[in-house]
């Protein structure tokens, strides 16, 4: 699982403790649900919603998706519970809220079955500051997840369009997720009115370099997948460069120029994944079962 590139174009978080969300969540066009234990359910709900997240998962249902589980923190009471029963289901993947440092990653890392892996909140100040320790610290962390909204309370910033004050944080968790082969998810947007806007703020993140947009409503999932996938001149220039490649490599060639730029490996490699990812978005809208 961990080789395969997968879209996490839009990555929707549905509360645990909402057992007909969950159930709709199926039907869903969204390529990655996160079932919530945590900001999305209250004190005296979170037990319950632990049984019925799980429940779901096990009901199964979901066609190609990623199910997560993001548990509650390890400072919490309900944590330990939230993380052995996670562990035992059939999820995908367990987030864990409030990373600041590596020992946490390994903590909860070493609680995880072989074929589960581990997604990371980063939504302090210490999580951005250690961000390479985070995306370092255990090979079965496999995806950063950009808690904007705590971020920016916790650094007293103001939400701007263009999240200005929040460029340096996004910028070093891009950085230590690519250098170690880790996804990235940019934070969700709050404003379920403003469509401009939260088209605008997928736009700049896909500038920025991020896989996926987290999604707070399913209303914004269709922007998200737009946008986030590979457009038709991108995908007509990626075959444009592999076939130039290959051509040349089997004429003998060490040059390859497509409209006069010179094609070097990393630039094929880059047209080579992004044709996977859109053939991967293709099959599973062919079939039907994302």
């Amino acid at each position: 699982m961990n080789d395969v590139i997968r879209p996490r174009r839009s990555v929707l978080y549905m509360p645990g403790s909402n057992r007909r969300a969950m159930e709709k969540a199926r039907e869903l066009p969204a390529d990655v649900l996160i079932l919530d234990l945590e900001d999305a359910v209250t004190p005296d709900a979170k037990v319950s919603a632990r049984q019925e997240a799980v429940e779901a998962v096990e009901r199964g249902g979901y066609g190609l998706r990623e199910v997560v589980i993001r548990i509650n923190g390890l400072d919490t009471q309900w944590h330990a519970d939230d993380l052995t029963a996670a562990a035992a289901s059939n999820a995908h993947a367990v987030l864990l809220p409030k990373v600041e440092g590596g020992r946490q990653v390994q903590t909860v890392a070493a609680a995880l079955p072989e074929r589960m892996d581990l997604w990371c909140m980063m939504e302090t100040p210490l999580a951005i500051l250690h961000a390479e320790e985070i995306a370092a610290s255990s090979s079965k962390t496999k995806c950063l997840v950009m808690g904007t909204s705590d971020l920016a309370t916790d650094l007293n910033a103001l939400h701007t369009s263009h999240r200005e004050p929040l460029a340096a944080s996004l910028s070093l968790c891009l950085l230590a997720a690519r250098s170690y082969g880790l996804a990235a998810l940019d934070g969700v947007y709050l404003d379920l009115k403003d469509d401009a806007g939260f088209e605008a703020a997928c736009i700049q993140g896909r500038h920025f370099g991020f896989d996926g947009k987290t999604l707070i409503h399913p209303r914004q999932v269709a922007t998200a997948n737009q946008i986030f996938a590979p457009s038709d001149d991108e995908i007509t220039e990626a075959n444009i460069i592999v076939s130039a490649f290959e051509q040349a490599r089997s004429e003998g060639k060490g040059v390859v120029v497509v409209n006069g730029k010179l094609v070097e490996n990393l630039h094929v490699a880059a047209a080579r994944r992004l044709l996977a990812l859109s053939d991967t978005i293709g099959a599973q809208e062919h079939s039907g079962s994302q």
